[in-house]
């Protein structure tokens, strides 16, 4: 889908004028990426080793508990260039959270059955399978209800795109940095079939950061547009709560003329835990030379950029995450878990749009 560089959803193509730095650098990102991950083999903030592994990395064990965890999954689904009327997403429900899970098959109707629930949901990030993404997904579900037992209300659903590793670190980053608009438009789908009561909390990982913007501000467009095959999504009643980590999207995204600025129109509530030693973010740039900006995982975003009455929070977590690019390690300490959990579920079935914006360290920010 051809844009201009404000919207930072160009297609990709070659730039004439790519400098040999730039070159250098993506080459020897590339010889140091190992074969089934994005990350060389690195020290840790206490001076360990980290074996090279995918995104998903192992799941860690979790205390034993009962979330109510489903499954949309559009890894079989083609690429689209708008918002579909239809789709035909798979749908899978926990029926044993036990060790390993059980799944069973369900379906639409099931998972928004009950508007009572808070619906979180979890985009993981590049070079997840189907397995990864399920697992890394009742992780977070498991570590909530552990850290805040109320999220135990709350249903989990996992959204599960098409991320599995296809070649070489460079050219895959492309192919589902490309991916992620038409994951966008089936997760702005989706979304458009939730009540506008319903408490929506999104915690998005990596590139998943990119399809939930691209979701919302597909739903922006969509209301405005007037589709009546879809709920509105501007000014909503039940509140919406953004959680990124590790964002892989451009950094001015939410500035006054940003590429999603309109995504601002729909949240209530945006927590961004930023890594700047994040190596894998460091060489975001290489993924679409157009775009001209760094990541925002691995920069600070100015709270001025946000309108009145979004509550905002942002951390730099290198101190705890080091350099990797996982998501396991924000989950897995317990300050970083703190601050998802926060930013998901801390006044989310109170009436929208009264909150204040407030800075990293609980100030207010306007």
């Amino acid at each position: 889908m051809a844009a201009s560089p404000v919207t930072g959803r160009s297609a990709l193509r070659r730039r004439p004028g790519l400098t040999c730095r730039a070159v250098v650098a993506a080459l020897a990102w590339l010889s140091a990426a190992a074969s089934r991950g994005d990350l060389p083999a690195l020290p840790t903030p206490q001076g360990g080793a980290v074996a090279a592994v995918s995104e998903a990395g192992p799941a860690a064990a979790g205390p034993p508990a009962t979330p109510d965890v489903w499954v949309v999954s559009t890894r079989h689904l083609p690429d689209i260039g708008s918002v579909p009327s239809s789709a035909a997403p798979a749908v899978e429900r926990l029926a044993d959270a036990g060790p390993c899970g059980r799944w069973e098959p369900a379906d639409l109707a099931g998972l928004l059955d009950d508007p009572s629930r808070p619906l979180v949901i979890f985009i993981h990030g590049n070079r997840y399978d189907a397995a990864d993404a399920k697992a890394q997904g009742l992780l977070l579900a498991r570590r909530c209800v552990a850290t805040r037992p109320e999220a135990a209300h709350a249903r989990t659903v996992i959204f599960s795109w098409p991320s599995s590793q296809q070649g070489i670190l460079l050219r895959d980053s492309r192919v589902k940095y490309e991916r992620s608009a038409s994951d966008g438009r089936y997760l702005a789908w989706l979304l458009g079939r939730v009540e506008p009561e319903r408490p929506v909390a999104v915690v998005a990982y990596s590139y998943g950061a990119l399809i939930a913007l691209e979701a919302i501000d597909n739903l922006v467009r969509t209301t405005r547009a007037g589709r009546t095959d879809m709920t509105p999504w501007i000014d909503r009643p039940g509140r919406v709560h953004l959680v990124f980590v590790a964002a892989a999207v451009r950094q001015d995204a939410f500035a006054p003329c940003g590429a999603y600025r309109r995504v601002t129109e729909c949240i209530d509530r945006l927590t961004l835990l930023n890594n700047s030693r994040d190596t894998a973010l460091k060489f975001f740039e290489f993924i679409d030379p157009s775009l001209r900006t760094e990541a925002l995982g691995r920069e600070h975003m100015p709270a001025r950029w946000l309108p009145r009455g979004i509550e905002f929070v942002q951390v730099d977590a290198a101190d705890v995450v080091g350099r990797n690019h996982r998501f396991p390690p924000y989950v897995d300490a317990p300050g970083l878990r703190q601050r998802i959990t926060t930013g998901v579920f801390a006044g989310l079935q109170t009436p929208a749009r009264d909150g204040a914006g407030v800075e990293a360290d609980g100030t207010e920010a306007r």
